[in-house]
Formats: C-alpha cells, structure tokens, sequence
C-alpha cells in the first residue's frame, strides 16, 4: 500500500515538473522533428526517458538543466536512430504535455517562425547550443549540460548566431 502511495506521489510531482518545464520540451521537439507525428513520437520518448530517470534526479543540478540534458541526449539519439523507434511508441495522458503551440504556423511572429526552420536545419549540435542559448541559460549551463568548454559555447554561439543571421536576411 505505501509502494502505491509512494508512486503515485512521484507520478504527481513528475507531471507537476512536465507542466512547469513544457515549454522547454517544446522546443527541442520543434526543432529536432518537422513532421508533426515524428514530434509526437519524440515527445513520447523524451517524456519516457525523464520519467525512467525521474527518481534518481539529485538537484545537484537545476531541474531545468536536468531536463535539458535528457531531452536533448534523447533527441540526437532519436535523431540519429529514427528507424529503431518507430516500434518504441508509449501511449501518454494528452494532458501531460501538447505541441499545440507549435503545430501550426498562423498567428505567430513570421520572424520567429522563420527563425525556427532555419534552427530546424541545423545540425543536432549547433542546434542544442542554440536552443539553450535561446531559452536564456548562461554559457557555463550550456557547457555542462552538453559537455564541452564554456569556451567552445561562447565559439560556436557565434558562429551560428552569424550564421543565421546570414540566411534571415537571405530570406
């Protein structure tokens, strides 16, 4: 009976941390998947993953960090191994989390739409340090979440920054 309390307990506080933290997940599933039923697939797999290591976050790290590490780490994979998880699919509650905002184009800033395809194309690297640069992490996050140098960060920020900045005013 305590076993059943106690998971129920962590099943309230891992929906709480989804809820507060969606937005985040958002993001990298835009970004790392174009077609919408890949978004869902890589929703579902990220939300599984968090969910497998819920219980041995420490808070050594902030929650956020946490998230974005395993988000991002599930993304390249799933990225990388599209094929290997088209059977690996885990019904979740809809309620949990929704890519509603990003599902369609209309009534959002065209600069930002824009500026979220160009992201889309960029490589799984670039296109994590973007996207937590973006989401306003500082460079020393950014280097542990992804494990490289702040310096490398603050580099390749640049480089890609410029980059896009490039292809914006192309288009």
């Amino acid at each position: 009976m305590k076993t059943i309390k106690l998971l129920e307990v962590e099943k309230d506080k891992f929906i709480s941390v989804i809820k507060d933290n969606q937005n985040l997940i958002y993001k990298i599933c835009y970004s790392y998947c174009s077609n919408s039923e890949n978004r869902k697939d890589l929703q579902q797999e990220i939300l599984l993953q968090l969910w497998n290591s819920f219980s041995k976050f420490d808070g050594r790290v902030k929650i956020s960090t946490w998230i974005y590490r395993i988000a991002l780490n599930t993304a390249i994979t799933f990225y990388r191994n599209d094929c290997k998880h088209k059977d690996k699919k885990v019904t979740i509650d809809a309620s949990i989390i929704s890519l509603s905002y990003f599902e369609s184009d209309s009534g959002k800033d065209e600069n930002i739409v824009m500026l979220y395809h160009l992201i889309e194309r960029l490589d799984e690297m670039d296109k994590a340090l973007i996207l937590l640069y973006l989401d306003d992490n500082k460079y020393k996050e950014i280097a542990d979440i992804l494990g490289i140098s702040e310096t490398n960060v603050a580099t390749k920020i640049s480089r890609i920054k410029k980059s896009l900045k490039e292809q914006f005013s192309n288009n």
